[in-house]
């Protein structure tokens, strides 16, 4: 089994490569479309659940805590990079398990789609934005970077 037929198993195995960090509800990792540098997502530790209202509430609680800390630091790690602003996303619509995107959004962004959900973005999946430790590998180190003094206070 390839860890994207699983990624949740696979980051608790140690096996998915996307992972930058362990947190309290799930694991921080880098998305595997970079067309949007930063792109991240947090996925819940338990592959069994659904819903973010599957979650018991101090669990719920945790995992927007943890969402909103993964956002904080794909700001820090982008900010001069010319980040406009943090989309963040719960969706499920495909995916059967929680998990929670973290967008940057920058200036360069055409302007036909700045105002627009990143969805809009009809080659985000081209092979051309796939993650690649040489063309993204320093915005992740500096994301975890980021990620890892934040979970240390």
């Amino acid at each position: 089994m390839e860890w994207r037929d699983d990624p949740i198993r696979a980051a608790q195995r140690g096996q998915n490569p996307m992972v930058m960090a362990r947190m309290p509800s799930g694991f921080a990792v880098i998305g595997e479309s970079q067309q949007l540098p930063g792109y991240s997502l947090l996925l819940c530790d338990d592959p069994d659940v659904n819903h973010l209202t599957d979650l018991p509430r101090e669990r719920r609680v945790q995992f927007l805590a943890d969402f909103a800390l993964l956002g904080e630091a794909v700001t820090e790690a982008c900010r001069d990079h010319g980040l406009r602003r943090i989309n963040y996303e719960i969706l499920g619509n495909q995916a059967a398990c929680l998990h929670a995107h973290v967008h940057a959004r920058y200036e360069w962004e055409p302007p036909d789609l700045v105002l627009r959900p990143v969805w809009f973005y009809e080659d985000r999946l081209d092979p051309a934005h796939a993650y690649s430790d040489e063309r993204h590998g320093a915005l992740r180190a500096a994301i975890t970077d980021a990620l890892a003094a934040r979970l240390a206070t």
